[in-house]
């Protein structure tokens, strides 16, 4: 039988064209059958209510998958990944249709990109037609995108780790926010992590949330001796790191909801914080188990109810207010320490300020 050329997804008041609908995306496993790139498409209209939470109003970033999900394949992560499989897509496409909306944003080097911005569920099944998996949305709002409305806290096991040290951590990490007067939503990352947001006022710049986030690590290392926020990897040990650099401008984290490109099309699913206590295989969340587990209702329904002060965790960094690494990528910073691994830092080549002195 031949393949079909094209198939329609209904996405709220449209009907969404996916071209080559039967292609597979994810390969069949011992627990999950095949993807298709339809069945994709369907997924994300399947989960509106909490995809469209995710995504509503917010700058997103693709990462796409054109010619699915293989081993081996690898997503580029700059341009020196120019023969990579897959890629993020930060400027809108050429040729989408009228009712994707954009908003402008700026990057640490300054330019400026107008990003897709989600405000209907269409614009996702679309995105999925362009072969896209995963959605990355920045933590702002397209009304003012240089004050973002979300501490977001990435709690990234290292090897040697497992999932249920990052579930431990997780719950260290709710006790120390509700400490804060702080409400926090956890989420799994669709791999061995786990995803703490809380919202918060739309009043502080990125570096501030990203001290926030600092702060914040550092007491819950205070509290668990199996945290880290050493930004080099020679340095983190068997714990748990606290990526605080997720809260700098343009890095993203996985929207709940995404699917992940591992086997077994496997989800970042919002949990609520007894689910996350009990759980010990996140992979049970996947594209085939979560569009029903939605019809019950979304862990995160009540997550734009409250936006806390950020004040707290600035008092803690002010108490403290050691600058820690930011990404390769970004420009240096005032306060930054040296960008080499610590084992090649040789002292007398660097000045107190942590630039290059010339040869």
């Amino acid at each position: 039988m031949a393949k079909a050329s094209e198939a329609y997804v209904q996405a709220g008041d449209r009907e969404v064209r996916v071209s080559s609908p039967d292609r597979v995306v994810f390969e069949a496993t011992d627990s999950t059958p095949a993807v298709t790139k339809l069945m994709v498409a369907q997924y994300f209209a399947d989960v509106e209510d909490g995809l469209m939470r995710a995504l509503r109003d917010r700058p997103t970033a693709l990462e796409r998958w054109t010619s699915g999900v293989r081993p081996g394949m690898k997503l580029a992560t700059g341009p020196q990944d120019k023969d990579a499989d897959a890629f993020y897509q930060k400027r809108v496409p050429k040729g989408a249709p009228d009712y994707v909306e954009t908003a402008r944003i700026t990057f640490p080097s300054g330019r400026e990109a107008d990003e897709i911005c989600p405000t209907e569920i269409a614009v996702p099944v679309w995105c999925a037609h362009m072969g896209t998996l995963t959605f990355h949305p920045w933590p702002v709002r397209r009304s003012d995108v240089d004050h973002p409305d979300e501490l977001r806290i990435d709690l990234d096991p290292q090897p040697g780790t497992t999932f249920a040290d990052a579930v431990r951590v997780a719950g260290v990490a709710r006790e120390l926010l509700e400490d804060l007067g702080m409400r926090g939503f956890a989420k799994t990352s669709g791999n061995r992590g786990i995803h703490v947001y809380v919202r918060i006022e739309p009043r502080w710049e990125f570096a501030d949330v990203r001290h926030a986030a600092i702060a914040f690590g550092r007491e819950l290392e205070k509290r668990d001796d199996g945290v880290t926020t050493a930004w080099w990897k020679e340095e983190r040990g068997e714990r748990i790191f606290v990526d605080f650099n997720q809260n700098t401008r343009d890095r993203t984290i996985a929207s709940a909801y995404s699917l992940r490109p591992l086997p077994g099309a496997p989800v970042s699913t919002p949990v609520t914080w007894e689910e996350l206590a009990e759980l010990d295989d996140p992979r049970g969340f996947n594209l085939f188990t979560v569009p029903e587990r939605v019809t019950a209702g979304d862990p995160w329904s009540e997550i734009d109810d409250v936006h806390h002060s950020l004040q707290p965790l600035l008092d803690l960094w002010e108490a403290h207010p050691v600058e820690l690494n930011y990404p390769p990528d970004h420009p240096k910073m005032p306060g930054e320490p040296p960008r080499v691994q610590p084992s090649k830092k040789v002292a007398a080549h660097w000045d107190e300020d942590g630039n290059r002195i010339a040869d």
